[in-house]
């Protein structure tokens, strides 16, 4: 079968409709969060903790808060998508729509990586107006920031196809993504901890995206760059296992 070039566009052009719909929850509010984060860490935090590696600490938490809303907003994006055909019951015309689960794969998590990135440059453009903005090394921050968006978007559409209720759609996110992700090192180097707690802190799959992340910023991580690539691209891998394996199986979508 040709590739439906009509039809993933159609999905995306929905989706992304739907965005502008909900511009203040997809754009504002998180723009607003990061705002309050820079006044409270940068201010409250940074007047007593000058630098960390060699970085001034309202400089060193930008990544960390750039990856914060992309994790939770790219998990949002993708698994809603997914999971509201499921509640409608329109989730049916889909699948038996001349569409491949490759093309319908493309148009949901392109749409909701596209979302992603976009907010992630929104709030770069924001913190450039509290701290002078500096970036190492632009297409690595770009490459990181597209791959983290398309993979955490792909493991959004995984929980939107697993859940079966809106609690279950925020479970995971807000119970487990979020704490992970302030343990991660989003607001401090785990080199500051004790030498038992880095080692633990190492098990955190976080660590490595945001540690890789950050050192497109300022040349420096907790881990090595090459680690914190393939563990990026292991994770992404993992997710597309996953969703074929869901679309093989029609778990959780024809039954």
């Amino acid at each position: 079968m040709a590739f439906n070039g009509y039809g993933v566009w159609a999905i995306y052009r929905f989706e992304m409709a739907r965005a502008l719909r909900t511009l203040w929850q997809s754009i504002i509010t998180p723009v607003v969060t990061t705002a309050l984060y820079f006044v409270v860490f940068g201010s409250a935090i940074g007047s007593r903790m000058t630098e960390v590696s060699d970085v001034p600490y309202g400089l060193f938490i930008v990544p960390g808060l750039v990856m914060l809303s992309l994790f939770t907003n790219s998990i949002f994006n993708g698994s809603f998508g997914i999971y509201f055909p499921k509640f409608t019951g329109t989730i049916y015309e889909l699948l038996s729509a001349p569409i491949s689960p490759f093309e319908t794969v493309l148009g949901y998590v392109g749409a909701a990586a596209t979302k992603s990135v976009i907010l992630g440059l929104i709030i770069l453009a924001t913190a450039a107006l509290f701290v002078p903005l500096q970036i190492l090394h632009p297409f690595w921050m770009l490459a990181f920031l597209i791959l983290i968006s398309a993979t955490f978007s792909l493991f959004g559409f995984i929980i939107g196809v697993w859940a079966q209720s809106f609690e279950q759609l925020n479970f995971i996110p807000m119970l487990i993504v979020t704490p992970l992700t302030f343990l991660g090192g989003a607001f401090y180097s785990i080199d500051m901890l004790p030498a038992g707690w880095r080692v633990v802190s190492l098990f955190n799959p976080v660590v490595y995206l945001i540690s890789g992340f950050r050192w497109a910023f300022f040349g420096v991580g907790d881990v090595s760059i090459m680690v914190s690539l393939g563990a990026t691209l292991g994770f992404f891998l993992a997710c597309l296992a996953v969703v074929w394996w869901m679309f093989r199986t029609g778990y959780r979508l024809k039954n």
